[in-house]
């Protein structure tokens, strides 16, 4: 029942995704943006950060780069987008396709993104995690009164 329901949401689990690098992954952003104004339709980008320090981005290795691509992949549909927003540091996804997003949308697809990616990486690499969610184009939906 489950694999059905993840099946009809675009999420696969058993693919490793193409990683873009970071000149592909902004083109790719540049055109979902512009189609998103276009048609007046938001898109979310994810971005996913392994903090060095306080306030300290870190230089991601091999290791972690693939642990988080495999584990961000998962995470999105198959019409997602993953790549690097800073070659080497930070990790993002385009969630292309919302039609209005309100203001607790993003907050609530980062907390769900951090609860998927902290159950897929090691506790050492979990706890420095930081992930953000941005809604770019279109319009965000009124908050209701």
């Amino acid at each position: 029942m489950r694999q059905q329901a993840l099946r009809r949401s675009g999420i696969r689990r058993d693919v490793t995704r193409e990683a873009h690098n970071e000149s592909s992954f902004r083109y790719f952003l540049a055109q979902d943006r512009r189609r998103a104004q276009r048609s007046n339709r938001s898109l979310l980008l994810v971005l996913v950060v392994l903090r060095q320090g306080i306030g300290r981005r870190a230089t991601l290795t091999n290791e972690e780069s693939s642990m988080l691509f495999m584990a961000l992949g998962a995470c999105l549909r198959d019409i997602d987008i993953v790549g690097w927003y800073r070659q080497d540091r930070i990790v993002a996804g385009i969630l292309a396709q919302a039609i209005k997003v309100s203001s607790d949308v993003p907050r609530a697809i980062a907390q769900r993104i951090s609860t998927a990616l902290s159950r897929r990486l090691p506790a050492q690499d979990a706890e420095r995690l930081r992930i953000r969610v941005v809604t770019l184009g279109g319009v965000r939906a009124q908050a209701s009164q």
